[in-house]
């Protein structure tokens, strides 16, 4: 397959940094990561005071994005960082595009991190900005939007509202979701050595501090532990460099077997979370992929 120059200019980005190396330390250097942390948006399109609003939600800090379009669709954007770190610069660009082409409002979920917090309190702030929304929006209007950790947080709060018989969002995008944070596929040993952006080690490390007393089955963290039966629409961006791509296949499979309408855009050679990777020409044309998916529900419904 042909790439884009910005391809290989990303890959010898991702490798200059050390991002690789990062993830393959035990105990993952959390603090190192939170460095890369931006908990406030600063480009010009944040700015316009009319656009933005932040408020809290138990411990939770919601940032709304209005795109001063009419659009009665939310997007809840959860996003990604092994439960130790984020937002990051390359989620506020993707809520950027997000707000500014979708034309919807979007709610970007900085929520409790680990190691201070487990994924007992993590799922409890979820949830409660889940009820949050529907007191704003009708669930038929909610999109779920979530990268690796965040489609991890996303999917279990599916099997959870669907288990309380709660109303579901309309559908779900997942990109690069953590299936199984134990990793214990045996794939991914092979695609490990190839990934430039994740390490099994060090992600592994990061799923045991959030995990409690080690627990790494425990249907809070791991989707592959739950049911995908009357899940809603489900849209998945995964890439075969990845070492979360081996578990990906496995929840497809699942999600074929419950008969849940889905559609699924593989990235060959593309490394995890790629639609969000800045410059990177293929990541651009993912991301307009999704905007065009969400603006044809609206020319749908309207």
């Amino acid at each position: 397959m042909k790439y884009s120059l910005s391809y290989y200019l990303t890959l010898f980005v991702i490798r200059l940094k050390g991002i690789k190396k990062t993830f393959d330390t035990d105990p993952i250097n959390y603090k190192k990561l939170r460095k890369e942390d931006v908990p406030v948006p600063r480009n010009k399109y944040f700015r316009q005071k009319s656009r933005l609003t932040t408020f809290r939600v138990s411990n939770t800090e919601v940032t709304e994005v209005r795109s001063g379009k009419e659009s009665k669709k939310l997007i809840l954007f959860m996003h990604g960082g092994a439960f130790v770190y984020g937002p990051v610069k390359h989620h506020w660009d993707t809520v950027e595009k997000l707000s500014r082409h979708a034309g919807h409002t979007v709610w970007m979920c900085n929520y409790p991190k680990a190691p201070e917090n487990k994924i007992p309190e993590i799922s409890r702030n979820i949830d409660e900005v889940y009820k949050e929304a529907l007191r704003h929006f009708d669930s038929e209007s909610i999109i779920f939007m979530g990268d690796s950790v965040g489609g991890t947080l996303l999917i279990t709060l599916t099997q959870r509202l669907i288990e309380n018989k709660v109303r579901l969002p309309d559908k779900l995008f997942l990109i690069s979701p953590v299936i199984d944070p134990s990793f214990k596929n045996p794939k991914i040993d092979l695609i490990d050595k190839t990934d430039p952006i994740l390490s099994k080690k060090g992600v592994l490390s990061a799923k045991l501090l959030c995990a409690v007393d080690g627990n790494l089955n425990d249907p809070l963290l791991s989707p592959i532990a739950g049911s995908v039966d009357n899940f809603p629409e489900t849209i998945l961006f995964i890439a075969d460099n990845d070492i979360t791509f081996p578990d990906q296949q496995i929840f497809i499979e699942n999600l074929i077997n419950a008969k849940v309408k889905h559609r699924v855009f593989i990235g060959e050679g593309m490394p995890h979370i790629w639609p969000l990777l800045p410059v990177m020409k293929e990541a651009g044309v993912a991301l307009d992929k999704m905007i065009k998916l969400l603006k044809q529900d609206d020319d749908k419904n309207s």
